[in-house]
């Protein structure tokens, strides 16, 4: 019989993907480079061209890295438009009590708490770490959740707070955020750049376009698939202890059936690195459905959650 895993297990598990991701990220962009302005100019160009590129996006993602783990949490609520609530709102008060207890149940100070003005219905959580952790909350979500729905959604997100999920969450959100910057960045140069149109123009204007496109492929395909192998398993980790928490895996469930029909929200619609820390996906889905889906299927959720009753 496999060994039940803690919450301790799941942290150790997250600090591995962390370290993992941060050396992915930059070994997969550094060959897409690479490989890509290989095939326009000979291998020596090519490799210089990389190191000229990925030494100036590695110390921008240093930078970044350093804003985000300072003010990273405050830019993803500021993102939403969330506002924080206090158990003196009369209007949120017992939104208040409830992540409170919950929090307590769960062994974790309580994070603030924040309200989207967005009548559909999603949640996630952010922070460095347990002790300065957020939770966000649509409108919608509050009023068409019950008591006990609610409470296991809160669980599931307090469940990511202890198995430092929030953390790992920032580092992908970052890392998305800065490379889709640059990518944007050069094909601007590429296109808009000038220089009279000799063949040294030329050959640099068709470099700056496969530096572009190694950008793009990492960003649409690479990074999608990085998000796979953290997330879908963490859904479900966080899905159990939530209703290990609570007590009752069937709140989470009811609540994740009502989610499933209503999670798209038009805040973070436009948001493709916030749906990570999402209780539920937040956009359309796209080409290839549940392909690139950073969660896992509704119904298989709901059903794990039911075997634990």
């Amino acid at each position: 019989m496999p060994k039940k895993k803690t919450v301790y297990d799941h942290i150790h598990q997250n600090n591995v993907k962390t370290a993992v991701l941060v050396l992915l990220f930059p070994l997969i962009f550094i060959a897409l480079v690479f490989l890509f302005t290989w095939c326009v100019v000979p291998i020596n160009d090519a490799i210089n061209t990389t190191i000229s590129v990925a030494i100036p996006t590695f110390i921008g993602c240093l930078i970044w890295m350093g804003i985000s783990w300072a003010f990273g949490d405050a830019m993803m609520l500021s993102a939403t438009g969330a506002h924080e609530i206090h158990d003196t709102d009369p209007q949120y008060r017992e939104v208040f009590h409830a992540v409170e207890n919950v929090a307590l149940a769960a062994g974790l100070p309580c994070p603030r708490i924040y309200i989207i003005d967005d009548d559909s219905l999603n949640a996630f959580a952010t922070g460095r770490t347990p002790r300065d952790a957020s939770v966000a909350l649509t409108r919608g979500i509050i009023k068409k959740l019950d008591r006990l729905e609610l409470e296991g959604v809160i669980a599931h997100e307090c469940a990511h707070i202890g198995n430092r999920d929030i953390r790992l969450d920032m580092l992908i959100i970052t890392g998305i955020g800065v490379t889709v910057f640059a990518a944007d960045l050069i094909y601007r140069v590429a296109i808009y750049g000038g220089g009279n149109r000799d063949n040294d123009d030329n050959k640099s204007g068709m470099v700056m376009l496969m530096v572009w496109l190694a950008f793009t492929v990492f960003n649409t395909i690479i990074t999608p698939l990085l998000q796979l192998a953290v997330s879908r398993s963490r859904e479900y980790a966080a899905d159990a202890t939530g209703a290990k928490i609570t007590r009752n895996p069937m709140g989470l469930a009811n609540a994740l059936r009502k989610i499933s029909g209503n999670s798209r929200s038009k805040k973070l619609d436009n948001m493709r690195s916030l749906a990570i820390a999402c209780i539920a996906e937040p956009r359309a889905r796209g080409f290839m459905g549940d392909v690139f889906s950073t969660h896992p299927s509704t119904e298989k959720r709901i059903s794990r959650l039911e075997s634990m009753v």
